[in-house]
């Protein structure tokens, strides 16, 4: 279960002792404190993770129906075109 982030950016993780030493011998071999040798694995596929999911791939056909959408737009509907007369939002 993740635990939650702390308000001093601390992060505690539970390793069996074999899993530390191997990173610890990793991150020394790279002249890297446990920390250091960490974040340098995880913040990438951190990142590459966020943008893989706020990035959208469209389909050609898709595409070409936003495209066509772009240049000719749909005429407003008849309430938001009344709405914008009277000066009123819509809910």
């Amino acid at each position: 279960m993740p635990r939650a982030l702390t308000d001093n950016g601390r992060v505690e993780l539970r390793l069996r002792p074999e899993d530390k030493a191997t990173l610890t011998r990793a991150a020394s071999l790279k002249r890297l404190d446990l920390t250091g040798y960490i974040l340098g694995a995880a913040l990438p596929k951190a990142e590459a993770d966020i943008a893989e999911a706020e990035r959208l791939t469209l389909s050609e056909r898709d595409s070409l129906r936003v495209l066509a959408l772009l240049e000719n737009p749909p005429g407003a509907p008849d309430r938001l075109v009344r709405a914008a007369r009277a000066g009123f939002a819509l809910p």
